[in-house]
């Protein structure tokens, strides 16, 4: 049986209190994280690579950012 390609893999991604990015993929179990937003680009792609070293990659890697705030209307 053939594998399936997947055409794109969406990852959401976290601003850390703390600082920093963490970001995980939706339909695969890969997970990492970055200081700054080009270190997490960088490091999503290297994960994504080593998960798919020996099948077909995706055409293209989406990071959804989400950003959760708290406003207080007291």
């Amino acid at each position: 049986m053939e594998p399936v390609h997947i055409s794109e893999l969406v990852f959401e991604v976290i601003e850390e209190a703390e600082g920093g990015y963490s970001a995980e993929c939706l339909t695969e179990n890969i997970f990492t994280q970055g200081d700054t937003w080009e270190e997490l680009r960088a490091n999503v792609r290297e994960a994504v690579e080593a998960f798919f070293f020996d099948r077909p990659k995706p055409q293209s890697i989406r990071l959804h950012l989400v950003r959760d705030e708290v406003l207080s209307l007291g």
